[in-house]
């Protein structure tokens, strides 16, 4: 019997959109993935700003931003599934009596790697009160694949994969984000492009 293939774990790393990849909702993007296992892939799209400033999204859930450093930073497109849903990537917060693996905030994910994805309301209380995570990225829905859907899309040669950069994640603009993530491997996206046709 052949040994089965070695799964992949894609955890804390980025893929980056090939430039064959069209789909609207993909093209030309970046998605930090929370989450990958052998049920399917978990991640938010980290350079695809929405019209949004997190100051105007505040507002809409009653509460005051409580920090002017993010104020007019702009809430992102997650990707197209709960797309009416807020998802927060952020620092951790370690509180002397906390477990080291258990978070401080109530719906959150623990991302292998030194980051935290929280979709419950009491990290924007946090902000609101000037005080929660050092760097936040709030996004509006996110992407996920199915049981071996991502691997099928890299092996179609979709994505590019490196280790994620928290730097690209939080200190770099939003616009700037694609060509930083292909930089991580080397590239810029003129040596990837497709070929133009000549007649």
């Amino acid at each position: 019997m052949p040994a089965a293939p070695p799964s992949i774990n894609l955890t804390n790393h980025f893929l980056i959109a090939m430039p064959g990849l069209e789909d609207a909702a993909f093209a030309r993007s970046v998605v930090y993935l929370c989450e990958h296992n052998e049920r399917g892939a978990l991640g938010l799209v980290i350079n695809k700003p929405t019209d949004i400033s997190l100051q105007k999204l505040f507002r809409t859930v009653d509460l005051n931003l409580g920090r002017a450093d993010l104020s007019q930073q702009s809430v992102l497109q997650g990707g197209p599934v709960q797309t009416e849903r807020g998802f927060v990537l952020h620092d951790p917060i370690v509180l002397p009596e906390q477990p080291a693996d258990e978070s401080i905030y109530a719906a959150t994910m623990t991302i292998p790697g030194g980051l935290e994805m929280t979709t419950s309301k009491d990290v924007l209380e946090a902000l609101a009160e000037g005080a929660g995570p050092r760097r936040v990225l709030i996004a509006l829905g996110y992407a996920s694949w199915g049981e071996g859907q991502l691997e099928a899309e890299l092996a179609d040669n979709s994505w590019l994969t490196v280790d994620a950069d928290q730097a690209v994640i939080f200190d770099t603009p939003v616009g700037e984000r694609y060509e930083r993530a292909l930089a991580l491997l080397g590239l810029q996206s003129w040596m990837i492009a497709p070929e133009a046709g000549h007649a």
